[in-house]
């Protein structure tokens, strides 16, 4: 008789080892995920991307708005679990969600553990300039993130990767680890480790004050942070009384510019023409790509450069740690 597995995890990261264990012929008999939210321009309520799979394949689905309530409790141990899986569910399981099924709970987590523990390490992980990350599958215990490790695989991280192309690339590297884990686990041939506390960072949620760029900064330090928050929260800076979303950026690396920026203040836009946006910052400088006014839609800075001009001052910002 195949164990019985509830699945718990709610983003667009949840879905393919979600997909993955179901694949592999593994006996989910129910997902919890979060409660259907308002999206979009109309803030409709949209179901989770995990919910989506669920309902398409016949799983029986939970949203609870919180898992500490006794209720939630009992339509959990409804379903009977064995053991439970989670990835970005996004709540942190108490001890007696914990103790419900009898292999214990496992969790898929964007990093190389004891690294970026919290709610956004895919994030963090690019705001910090880290060029290696990848996938732990941990036993969890009543912690953050602070569980023994079981299985962990890495990846490196090209320069101008953002946080949604690294995002569905961990999830791919998790869902291609999970189930042989989940094997492992339950015949017993898993070694657990535990973690070091001295390493670890955190990755707490990120909010929407994140991706205001303080042109102080390095060049490199702001790059990191475009790509660390596109989509959400997104970068942006000020220009005027009006602010500017920046999508995509790079690193300037002409020496005759880079010598010529060296003395302008920070945020200074010392290229502008041609079809090309480049800004001094607190060393180097800053190529924008792909930039948004608030009243307009998303351009290439070749189709607006022409609407700036030389000299203009960009606004600053606070550093993000």
């Amino acid at each position: 008789m195949k164990t019985r597995i509830v699945y718990m995890g709610t983003p667009e990261f949840a879905v393919l080892p979600l997909q993955a264990l179901l694949e592999q012929g593994c006996s989910v008999v129910g997902v919890v995920c979060q409660p259907d939210r308002p999206q979009g321009r109309h803030m409709r309520l949209e179901p989770p991307p995990v919910k989506k799979l669920a309902a398409a394949r016949g799983i029986p689905v939970l949203q609870p708005e919180k898992v500490r309530t006794p209720d939630f409790e009992a339509a959990l141990r409804a379903l009977n679990p064995e053991l439970i899986v989670t990835a970005a569910y996004g709540r942190i399981l108490p001890p007696n969600i914990l103790a419900v099924p009898r292999y214990g709970c496992l969790n898929v987590h964007a990093s190389l553990l004891p690294a970026y523990r919290g709610a956004a390490p895919i994030q963090w992980s690019l705001i910090k300039g880290e060029r290696e990350t990848g996938v732990t599958i941990m036993l969890m215990d009543e912690g953050m993130d602070t569980g023994d490790i079981l299985v962990q695989e890495k990846m490196a991280i090209p320069e101008d990767m953002d946080a949604a192309c690294l995002s569905e690339q961990l999830s791919r590297l998790g869902a291609r680890i999970l189930p042989e884990t989940v094997d492992r686990w339950l015949a017993g041939t898993l070694q657990r480790r535990p973690q070091n506390a001295a390493d670890a960072s955190p990755a707490p949620l990120m909010s929407r004050e994140a991706g205001q760029v303080d042109w102080t900064m390095t060049a490199e330090q702001i790059h990191n942070l475009i790509r660390g928050t596109y989509p959400w929260p997104g970068a942006y800076t000020w220009c005027g009384d009006k602010k500017l979303k920046i999508h995509r950026a790079g690193i300037n690396r002409d020496p005759e510019i880079c010598r010529t920026a060296a003395g302008l203040p920070a945020g200074t836009l010392c290229v502008c023409g041609a079809g090309t946006m480049s800004v001094a910052c607190g060393e180097g400088v800053l190529d924008l790509l792909e930039i948004q006014s608030e009243s307009g839609k998303r351009l290439h800075c070749r189709d607006c450069a022409h609407n700036y001009r030389l000299g203009q001052k960009m606004g600053g910002g606070s550093h993000v740690d």
